[in-house]
């Protein structure tokens, strides 16, 4: 059974905090993860991008010269692609960039980033944020403790204004709560810091 460390808000380890093996232990299955990383960016793309083709743009009524005896190639609009302010050749038009995940694929892949924060001692369980009210110094001072500062993931089981408060002038920091998780997000950060509530719910739904 894996163990990650348990700290309060001052980075003072209070003890161990075992995971479920089935969770937080299994073989890390990369093409899983590759296949969700690249659904989840697709599916947040708009697709509203859109270009006019020739048959779009204004004008081009008019020949703009006779076909043959002018020394000049052949043009039959000034809409043409070749033309400044002609259409766009085989441009972009709107589209949707939607992928679809099998479920169990993104269970594995989740279950899979889970482990691999742990196998790279990049998890740690927080006892409870000690914050009545927003404070970027002390939320930095515990990350120093910590040696997370670069780009941590606050994942949380309730929502906490102090604690996203605290976070939002950090850069690279994000606090999620533990019903949005998922597995971009758990790789786009280095350190992965939990409330037990949030292991415990992830454990509950993703361990069966």
């Amino acid at each position: 059974m894996p163990v990650v460390k348990q700290v309060n808000f001052k980075g003072e380890v209070i003890g161990d905090f075992e995971l479920a093996s089935s969770v937080f232990e299994i073989p890390v299955h990369v093409g899983a993860m590759h296949q969700v990383v690249v659904a989840h960016l697709a599916n947040l793309r708009v697709g509203t991008h859109d270009t006019l083709n020739r048959g779009e743009v204004r004008g081009g009524g008019r020949k703009p010269w006779r076909q043959k005896h002018t020394g000049r190639a052949r043009a039959g609009s000034n809409r043409s692609p070749v033309w400044v302010g002609g259409g766009v050749a085989h441009g972009p038009h709107p589209r949707d960039y939607h992928q679809k995940v099998n479920k169990k694929v993104r269970r594995l892949a989740l279950r899979s980033a889970l482990s691999l924060k742990v196998q790279e001692n990049n998890m740690v369980v927080v006892d409870k944020f000690d914050l009545d009210a927003p404070r970027t110094k002390a939320m930095l001072s515990f990350l120093d403790k910590l040696e997370s500062k670069n780009k941590p993931l606050f994942l949380m089981h309730e929502s906490n204004g102090a604690v996203i408060k605290s976070a939002s002038n950090i850069p690279g920091a994000q606090v999620l709560h533990v019903d949005s998780i998922n597995v971009y997000d758990i790789l786009n950060h280095v350190k992965l810091i939990a409330t037990p509530e949030a292991v415990r719910k992830i454990e509950e739904v993703f361990g069966a």
